[in-house]
């Protein structure tokens, strides 16, 4: 019986600090960008930051894409990875990321939709974003890389913040490949 007691209170105890800690407000956009540079910092690496939603599908292929199998090792090799959540809705809204909405505006992206991805430095400098030049000129998001040519600016990016070799970058394209290919249908 006092096993089942104690059993009790440690389950008990460990509800309700996940509960707890469930309840915490998201750390603010600015401290993620700055833990995740000196992150890579320390691991030789760039920061690859994804604006999103939990309500974007787009977000959610993106995430996905960069989850592969395929390619997640290339990925974490070369990138700290982090998510900064913004334009949520009704009762998400406390999952937003404080002051994520004013940083998607510094680098420009408030008006262009989400996905909306940075690489930066290791000191938090601008590298490349989502924004790619249209056949007209102007500048669009390509958020989550589904056309060819997104998928080759995509790639392109990579090439040029990463360490990342011919192999891995075509398994990169191949895999957001099958977003075109899915997209196409």
């Amino acid at each position: 019986m006092r096993s089942l007691v104690l059993s009790l209170t440690v389950a008990f105890a460990a509800f309700t600090f996940s509960a707890a800690k469930a309840q915490q407000a998201p750390p603010a956009a600015d401290q993620v960008v700055k833990d995740a540079c000196a992150q890579a910092a320390k691991t030789n690496k760039k920061v690859f930051v994804i604006f999103h939603a939990s309500w974007c599908g787009w977000c959610h292929k993106m995430d996905t894409a960069m989850n592969d199998a395929s390619v997640k090792k290339a990925f974490d090799n070369n990138y700290e990875i982090r998510h900064i959540t913004v334009m949520e809705n009704g009762a998400n809204k406390a999952l937003e990321n404080p002051g994520g909405a004013d940083l998607l505006a510094k680098y420009h992206g408030d008006q262009e939709g989400i996905p909306f991805w940075l690489v930066l430095n290791t000191n938090g400098e601008l590298l490349a974003d989502s924004r790619m030049k249209s056949p007209a000129g102007k500048l669009q998001n390509v958020g989550c890389p589904a056309q060819k040519e997104e998928v080759d600016y995509f790639v392109g990016i990579l090439e040029k913040t990463s360490k990342m070799k011919r192999g891995e970058l075509d398994a990169v394209r191949a895999r957001f490949g099958k977003i075109a290919a899915a997209t196409a249908h």
